[in-house]
């Protein structure tokens, strides 16, 4: 027994007329089920635990920054939160929400927790092939190297359009059925104007969150030319890719740029119109993170190797103040720390330390890095499992680092958070409390996932 009471099909509708058994310390009583559809109302009734991410909120305790709801309802409304609070307050709450009207479907958790979609903002998408043999060398003992995406490179210039299309759409929904409803998706792996052109139009198709990632490492046509080829990226690549994409990234590393050529990159995709981006410290220290904040980038990927000065500049690049879980409450934009987990247990690497970031007063989000070399895993849960349990967060900085630290990693308001206004991005788990993403890892945990308010087919 989990300590909830079993109810059938948690997350399912009822259409026919029907309403949802009442569940004890819920409002589910009285609330009639009429026809669903795809632009209507949505009532989750019978929450047990209910983690908003505003704090504030209605029957959220001071001082809380996850807004966590206990006995509580949500509201969708057209793609939208209409409300969320607690049980007693939401006879009237939704009653003025929806004036007068009853909610088109009702849904009863039955005790289950709830929280907003995942926001993975940091994925790499658009390929072809696999790298399990690479994969097998490396927990035999050979190091992880960046040069390994040259073979990812290969594989995916030769794939068809359709192809393509093909594994973004079924990683896609992978990440989907585990909770995540917003995702970012790189290019990086065409490396050509064509192939990274294609990219990002063809990750265009399926997010806004969209980056170009044509500085991701020197090809092998440009072997020994590495200044030659960022004069490619800055010039007619991204001239092709700018419009198709929402950031510029690259990867400021030891055997991919260096700190100059990263700049050149950086500054020529913001003077297109490009937020900032950076994958830095993934291998070893170097000046990316620095170079990072000082670029006001949103976000510096993967920081496992930080300096005393790389920690004291993401702190300071956040102003604003309150109680935080994972970040300021209220703060303005700076620059977030992604970590990235699911690297370090994919190719055997010290995991970052978060809570270095965390105790000095930086910003953190968690994301997949989903990719076919160093992290081919489309689970937040399991990352926000290694978070709690390799980098030493909380399960409340974990949560909240892998919707909201996400939102404002992509410098998003409408989503990682449930109060009204946000996206109606909704994760029912099939567990009473968010603790069981991490006490229970690998278990699939997500019951039902709505997206932009309308409930994602279950398998």
């Amino acid at each position: 027994m989990m300590g909830h009471p079993t109810v059938p099909n948690p997350g399912s509708f009822l259409t026919d007329g029907r309403s949802w058994g009442e569940t004890p310390g819920s409002t589910a009583s009285g609330w009639t089920v009429g026809p669903a559809s795809a632009s209507g109302s949505t009532l989750l009734v019978g929450i047990g635990e209910l983690t908003t991410n505003a704090p504030g909120g209605p029957g959220t305790r001071a001082g809380d920054p996850t807004g966590l709801v206990t006995d509580a309802v949500v509201l969708l409304d057209g793609g939208r939160v209409a409300w969320a609070g607690p049980a007693h307050e939401a006879r009237d709450a939704v009653g003025r929400a929806l004036g007068g009207r009853e909610p088109d479907v009702t849904v009863d958790a039955g005790g289950r927790a709830v929280l907003p979609g995942f926001v993975d903002s940091h994925t790499h998408l658009v390929f072809a092939g696999d790298r399990a043999a690479e994969f097998e060398a490396c927990m035999a003992g050979r190091p992880y190297e960046a040069g390994g995406i040259r073979s990812t490179v290969a594989a995916t210039r030769a794939a068809s359009d359709d192809d393509l299309r093909a594994g973004l759409a079924r990683h896609l929904d992978e990440a989907a059925r585990q909770g995540t409803t917003t995702v970012e998706v790189k290019s990086g792996y065409g490396l050509t104007v064509a192939d990274e052109e294609r990219s990002v139009r063809l990750a265009r198709e399926v997010t806004p969150e969209v980056t170009f990632l044509g500085a991701h490492v020197v090809p092998p046509e440009y072997a020994g030319r590495a200044d030659a080829y960022v004069d490619l990226v800055c010039g007619d690549m991204l001239a092709a890719c700018a419009p198709h994409a929402r950031w510029v990234d690259v990867f400021c590393e030891t055997g991919a740029f260096t700190a100059e050529q990263s700049r050149r990159v950086l500054e020529a995709g913001a003077a297109a119109g490009l937020g900032v981006r950076v994958h830095a410290s993934q291998l070893g220290p170097g000046e990316g993170v620095r170079l990072a904040v000082a670029l006001g980038a949103a976000a510096v990927d993967h920081c496992t190797y930080l300096t005393d000065d790389d920690v004291a500049a993401l702190a300071g690049s956040w102003t604003g103040g309150g109680t935080r879980a994972g970040g300021p409450s209220g703060a303005v934009a700076g620059t977030v720390a992604t970590l990235l987990p699911g690297v370090e247990f994919s190719t055997r690497q010290p995991y970052p330390d978060a809570r270095r970031l965390l105790d000095a007063g930086a910003v953190v989000a968690l994301a997949s890095d989903c990719n076919p070399g160093s992290s081919y895993t489309s689970s937040m849960p399991l990352c926000l499992a290694l978070a709690v349990r390799e980098m030493r967060m909380t399960v409340a900085e974990a949560v909240w680092s892998a919707t909201a630290g996400g939102a404002l990693a992509l410098r998003r308001d409408d989503v990682g958070h449930l109060a009204p206004g946000a996206r109606a991005d909704v994760v029912l788990l099939d567990a009473p409390s968010r603790t069981h993403l991490a006490y229970r890892p690998g278990v699939p945990l997500v019951a039902a996932v709505w997206q932009n308010g309308v409930r994602l087919p279950s398998r």
